[in-house]
């Protein structure tokens, strides 16, 4: 069997770096002032970010039916037998619904996992289907695995400001301005496929000890402290590259063991998250 990987680019691979993989992605609209935009397409980060600071309206959606459909009839006609498909998780968006409606006019030939993913963690599943579907891994074996391992994972993120978790509905407008008064910043947790929230902090300074410290707690608890079969990374959303760096050096000094890597957040986050943001997280890398 011929099998293909998709995704979409809530996990954070554009184009040129699925195409490096051998993997294929749908691109996640991203709607400003009512025009609908593609990411990883014809959007780029400072321009979502300009827009989005200077009070237009941004949101984001679903790939479009018709879209997901074209993607897996585009990959099937490139000679596939079969695609195993991983989009962002079902507790956070109802794409994964749709996708799993859809592929039932495929007839076998299109599986979609429900890897309870998004961002930096979604990445890593969607390298592991592929390094599967190398060693000869059918489109049903994958997806057995990529759901029995989706909660082989933990993100932390805090946001600079309340205000579009606000808009989402996911914080009340009074909750938000009392946030802004006292500089409280809130950090989410995701484990699955769920968000929620974890803690309050007053200065994003301080978000980020409680967030390794939270990681650290995850990985003795549920890994027994082994780091072996994990990997940290961190994410971040339209940070310079001091802040980056300066953001990076507290996680490695954190996990002296592991290469932590950075990876911006895809933009159909950052609707929700605003300009940064930061998270970290572990998923597991041992198959």
């Amino acid at each position: 069997m011929k099998t293909a990987i998709m995704t979409d680019t809530n996990c954070g691979i554009m184009k040129n770096e699925a195409e490096q993989h051998g993997i294929y992605v749908i691109p996640m609209p991203v709607i400003i002032e009512e025009k609908t935009y593609y990411e990883g397409k014809d959007i780029d980060a400072p321009t979502f970010f300009e827009a989005q600071c200077s009070g237009k309206a941004v949101s984001t959606s679903q790939p479009s039916p018709a879209d997901v459909m074209d993607a897996w009839d585009n990959v099937l006609n490139m000679g596939y037998d079969e695609i195993i498909y991983i989009p962002m998780s079902s507790g956070l968006s109802h794409s994964c619904e749709t996708a799993l409606t859809l592929s039932q006019e495929y007839e076998g030939k299109v599986f979609v996992a429900d890897n309870h993913r998004i961002s930096i963690t979604q990445w890593a599943s969607t390298l592991q289907a592929k390094q599967l579907a190398d060693q000869g891994k059918t489109a049903s074996q994958i997806k057995e695995y990529l759901e029995k391992t989706a909660y082989d994972a933990s993100i932390y993120i805090a946001v600079d400001t309340l205000e579009y978790l606000k808009k989402g509905g996911r914080v009340t407008p009074a909750g938000a301005a009392l946030g802004s008064i006292l500089h409280i910043k809130p950090i989410l947790s995701i484990q699955g496929d769920k968000l929620d929230a974890f803690a309050k902090v007053r200065g994003l300074k301080k978000a980020l000890p409680l967030m390794v410290r939270s990681l650290k707690h995850d990985i003795e608890t549920r890994y027994d402290g082994d780091e072996s079969c994990l990997e940290v990374a961190t994410a971040g959303a339209g940070l310079t590259e001091s802040e980056i760096q300066s953001y990076v050096s507290v996680v490695q000094e954190a996990f002296p063991n592991q290469k932590v890597r950075y990876y911006p957040l895809p933009l159909s986050v950052c609707v929700h998250t605003g300009r940064g943001a930061i998270g970290t997280g572990f998923y597991r890398v041992k198959i």
